[in-house]
């Protein structure tokens, strides 16, 4: 996904900040207000300014947020986890909000993370346009990739606007996803404990 957002970034050149201004005050136009009215003149601005923070997420390097582990865990093998870590994403069909919460764990061969670097990484791809379902494989693969644990698990619950606010109009609905590598795809009890945990019972 990193490698595909880099080739199409160097083949299309991402356009100046005064182009995203200009296409927010074009945007409000077709929503059929006025641009240069008092209450919208520094609106393109601020929603420039905004994205950049929403979508914050492209132009991180998810090796170097998860670079750094630590070895020295005095023999502990069994599973972390790090449950109800807050996240807001944007749909890539109609770029409206995704509130959730992703729930991850692994099983440690030899190696740790430190604990906020999991956190990161839920945000740097929660601030990418997404589906939930890629959202959770990336999460879950990154930590693979990087670990090499003997299994990783990733649990997302969230509301899409896109279901709330537009469309089929149902407020409160919850999508439901999860990625399972390594012991964790392979042993049943291994999930059933990840979920008991993340559901504390």
């Amino acid at each position: 996904m990193d490698a595909i957002v880099k080739k199409l970034t160097a083949e299309a050149p991402r356009p100046t900040r005064e182009e995203a201004e200009q296409a927010v005050r074009t945007l409000l136009l077709w929503a059929g207000d006025d641009p240069e009215r008092e209450g919208l003149q520094d609106t393109p601005a601020r929603v420039a300014k905004a994205y950049g923070e929403l979508f914050s997420g492209y132009d991180a390097d998810i090796e170097e947020v998860l670079g750094r582990t630590f070895e020295e865990v005095g023999g502990y093998d069994d599973m972390v986890l790090v449950r109800d870590i807050p996240f807001f994403s944007h749909c890539e069909h109609h770029m409206l909000p995704v509130i959730g919460k992703a729930h991850v764990a692994y099983l440690p061969k030899g190696r740790v993370l430190g604990l906020s670097k999991i956190a990161r990484v839920v945000d740097v791809f929660g601030r990418r346009l997404q589906t939930q379902e890629n959202m959770t494989a990336q999460i879950a693969h990154s930590i693979e990739d990087t670990l090499k644990p003997r299994g990783v698990a990733v649990f997302i619950e969230a509301e899409h606007m896109c279901m709330a606010m537009r469309g089929v109009q149902k407020s409160g609905s919850t999508t439901l996803t999860t990625t399972f590598t390594g012991a964790f795809k392979d042993t049943a009890a291994d999930q059933a404990r990840f979920m008991s945990m993340v559901r504390g019972r």
